[in-house]
């Protein structure tokens, strides 16, 4: 019996204090405030589109970059709750990204509809891509490296929905800088490719994510 009570007085000596994971929400939060600074400074390195302040009273752009900023903030807090193993108990609020890529469907559909007759196509196509990829490439390896510390039970989720995350910040970049108003064009190489973007995330994080 002694040793015993001797053991488990050493065992309880050579604990290490755990340090409690942070609230989805913070955790969340902290991950959108960095990538706010992280997208300033790139905006600051690449400037704006000259007309960016005009732009702005043209309410179909502006709901469009409304759109994308609601993309950007439920896929932050999805990705948050995905990271626990129980989703923090709050699956409803996980599928919020649902809701906001339907509504930033809806408002691009209009835009399309609103853009009579159509705004000339620059004279570039897949470089509008690649620009967001560059950009989205070392948020997206943080948030992963962020995540792994996490135990998620939903790897593939988590790693597409932390890839969407990443690839909005390059979105919102290039819709802020690039001088271009053709819809048809914004959609076919700045939001479609969030398509391959995704199921990539989702295949690297049940590769990396999970444990």
């Amino acid at each position: 019996m002694d040793n015993i009570n001797e053991l488990i007085d050493k065992l309880a000596q050579d604990t290490v204090p755990v340090r409690p994971a942070h609230h989805p929400f913070m955790l969340s939060i902290e991950w959108m405030v960095v990538a706010g600074f992280y997208l300033a400074a790139a905006m600051m390195l690449s400037g704006a589109r000259h007309d960016l302040l005009l732009k702005l009273h043209d309410p179909w752009f502006s709901g469009e970059i409304a759109a994308l900023v609601g993309v950007f903030i439920s896929t932050a807090l999805s990705a948050a709750l995905l990271s626990y193993p129980d989703l923090h108990q709050k699956r409803r609020i996980a599928f919020a990204p649902v809701a906001a890529f339907a509504i930033f469907v809806l408002v691009m559909l209009f835009a399309w509809r609103a853009d009579n007759p159509p705004a000339p196509l620059p004279v570039h196509s897949f470089e509008c891509t690649l620009s967001i990829t560059l950009l989205s490439v070392l948020p997206a390896g943080w948030i992963f490296f962020v995540m792994r510390q996490f135990a998620s039970t939903h790897s593939h989720w988590a790693g597409g929905i932390a890839f969407l995350f990443a690839f909005s910040i390059g979105a919102l970049w290039l819709r802020l800088y690039e001088q271009n108003d053709s819809i048809m064009h914004v959609v076919e190489w700045h939001y479609l490719p969030m398509i391959i973007f995704g199921l990539i995330g989702m295949w690297l994080g049940k590769t990396v994510l999970k444990w």
